[in-house]
């Protein structure tokens, strides 16, 4: 099937699966994708070892493991590379929003830590044994792509795909919250079930995946796509805005002095948090430029298919 129409055809579905407005109803299918996130990795972890040759072997020699980036590496690979990397473990925008619908939102902090350490363990232990079979020259984004045999390949990546599916019903969702909300706020239609409430839900979620169609298709490449994302998104949501919420929150308990009456503890607090919002800044800006300027490299070396085209993009 043509790729144009293929990601037609789950934008529609995706469309489909972000109607629920609460997030009552995707809590069930987050339970599936996190039960096959894991299944999938599993079997790539395992995949990658029991093979022979990474795939494309053994056009680039023998795999090379490094410990810490060659020598040569520019500042727009190296900086891509951490932001594909920080994709996976920064915290995103879609937490207040679970935090609101919670029945207890005190219990947050529990789940966060349950998820944050299971998410560093499975995707650091993943990453790095795929790494470690496939060497700086082999390894890919997403590291499906290095797997040479395909039927591993195909059978590790069918249990993502629901994954990813849901992922971006997801984002989806919470992005059409956030402008049913401004408009709705204060109205019935926000609570009840209205005519005007749902066309409008229904509306918000089709321009957005409408948007997301286009920049999917205008940026066929998953690993600057990533970067991308990872830039302008999580820098601000991973860092910048925890850094700020904790200032604000400091301030309407402690008052606007809090580092000050709070001795050394409100000093170290300040200045953590100052430095989390100096990271994101970073991440921002040189984050951004590394990123566009990689595509603009890829396209030079006509290393990206063309826009809007039916040529295979897949792993």
């Amino acid at each position: 099937m043509c790729t144009i129409g293929f990601s037609a055809i789950v934008a529609v579905i995706s469309w489909i699966c972000s109607l629920p407005r609460t997030f009552d109803t995707l809590s069930k299918a987050a339970t599936a994708s996190a039960f096959f996130t894991f299944i999938s990795v599993l079997l790539a972890t395992i995949f990658a070892g029991i093979e022979d040759h990474p795939k494309g072997y053994p056009e680039f020699g023998e795999p090379i493991v490094l410990a810490i980036p060659a020598a040569g590496t520019s500042f727009v690979m190296g900086m891509s590379a951490f932001m594909n990397i920080s994709y996976t473990f920064i915290g995103q925008i879609t937490l207040p929003s679970f935090i609101a619908e919670m029945r207890e939102p005190r219990d947050f902090p529990k789940a966060l830590w349950a998820v944050t350490i299971a998410e560093i363990l499975v995707f650091s232990l993943v990453g790095s044994i795929v790494y470690a079979y496939s060497g700086t020259n082999y390894i890919t984004a997403p590291a499906f792509g290095s797997i040479g045999n395909e039927l591993y390949l195909k059978v590790s990546f069918s249990f993502m795909i629901p994954t990813i599916i849901f992922l971006g019903v997801l984002y989806a969702s919470v992005s059409a919250r956030f402008i049913f909300f401004r408009i709705f706020g204060k109205t019935k239609h926000m609570g009840s079930h209205t005519v005007v409430g749902w066309a409008s839900w229904a509306g918000i979620l089709a321009v957005l995946w409408v948007l997301a169609f286009i920049v999917a298709e205008v940026i066929p490449f998953f690993s600057d796509l990533l970067s991308l994302m990872s830039s302008l998104f999580d820098a601000f949501f991973g860092f910048i805005y925890w850094g700020v919420a904790y200032v604000r929150m400091r301030q309407d308990d402690y008052g606007p002095d809090y580092f000050k009456n709070r001795g050394i503890r409100g000093w170290a607090g300040l200045l953590f948090n100052v430095v989390l919002c100096c990271i994101g800044l970073l991440f921002l800006t040189g984050g951004t430029y590394a990123t566009v300027q990689s595509i603009i490299d890829g396209y030079k070396t006509a290393g990206f298919g063309g826009a809007f085209s039916c040529a295979g993009n897949g792993v």
